[in-house]
């Protein structure tokens, strides 16, 4: 995009979720690529905001989230702002992520926004005992299945797609990142920084891992013009929980799983635990997915290797 006097213009970008650690870490990325103008929107504060980026501390649902679209020149939306906190009410979690969402998303079509990325997850898939050895994008989102805290979503997810058909005009992008690891809150890290990590026995599954700045990686390979579609974002490679544990030097207790459930339960019920039952799914059958269309397609490679994906955690 170029100005009357051939000088480029900035790009404006919303991201939603800016003060999450993705979200901070995305900002200042684009803010030290130089071609991008920053706009954030979350209700959270911005702590340690670069002052030229711009923090519309609002609730995404709200009609001053609009007004940032309705100022125009929004080149991209990228949606980061979906609530994953388990202990909020199912109907907190519908408002915020599916109203928002949908409200983002007419925002976009409305103001003629020309790129829309919206970060899901490759746990929309779920995890399954019959699951195939490696999940493309066109396999069902069985997720909630027996996870009802998932089910948000993926119907954040389905949103994402249902737009992607419905406005042809725009770029519509849906990136389902594998576990993502670093100095994130989220359950597959802090799983691994328990002091004493629980595991099934008789389970050892297979994982897939990504380093944090790899997610932001992809990020940006979405946002570039031309490029649409649904897209599963491997990292460095395959390995199992036990060796993943062995790495980091975490001390490990196992329990049968019939055991697990009820115990994990009580834990979650007096709030000594921050995971749900379905969580045990996660560490007892597999969910890997196929990377192939975002090598592909987004000429996305991860950066960082195994080793220092896991250790990722370690750092935070």
């Amino acid at each position: 995009m170029s100005s009357g006097n051939g000088t480029r213009e900035q790009e404006s970008i919303v991201i939603t979720g800016i003060a999450g650690r993705l979200g901070r870490l995305l900002a200042r990325r684009l803010h030290r690529d130089g071609r991008y103008h920053v706009i954030g929107i979350d209700r959270r504060p911005f702590l340690g905001k670069p002052k030229d980026i711009v923090h519309v501390q609002v609730d995404i649902r709200s009609k001053k989230a609009q007004d940032v679209f309705r100022a125009g020149h929004i080149t991209a939306l990228v949606h980061m702002g979906v609530m994953h906190n388990p202990r909020q009410s199912e109907e907190e979690h519908h408002s915020w992520n599916i109203a928002g969402t949908t409200r983002l998303l007419e925002y976009c079509q409305r103001y003629h926004v020309p790129k829309v990325v919206v970060l899901s997850s490759a746990n929309v898939y779920g995890p399954h005992p019959d699951n195939a050895q490696f999940l493309t994008e066109d396999a069902p989102l069985m997720g909630a299945q027996d996870f009802p805290q998932i089910r948000d979503l993926i119907e954040v997810d389905h949103l994402g797609s249902s737009f992607f058909w419905k406005a042809r005009d725009i770029e519509t992008v849906i990136l389902r990142p594998v576990h993502i690891l670093g100095s994130v809150r989220n359950a597959p890290s802090n799983y691994l920084r328990l002091p004493l990590v629980p595991t099934l026995l008789g389970f050892d599954p297979m994982v897939q891992l990504i380093h944090e700045d790899d997610v932001i990686e992809s990020i940006c390979c979405a946002l570039r013009p031309g490029v649409r579609g649904m897209y599963n974002v491997t990292g460095p490679g395959e390995i199992p929980l036990s060796a993943i544990l062995k790495e980091l030097g975490r001390p490990v207790v196992r329990f049968p799983h019939p055991l697990a459930k009820p115990v994990l339960h009580a834990l979650w019920r007096f709030g000594a635990t921050s995971f749900p039952v379905p969580e045990l799914d996660f560490i007892r059958f597999v969910c890997m997915v196929d990377g192939s269309r975002a090598r592909e397609q987004l000429g996305f490679r991860p950066r960082f290797s195994l080793r220092e994906t896991i250790r990722a955690v370690q750092g935070s």
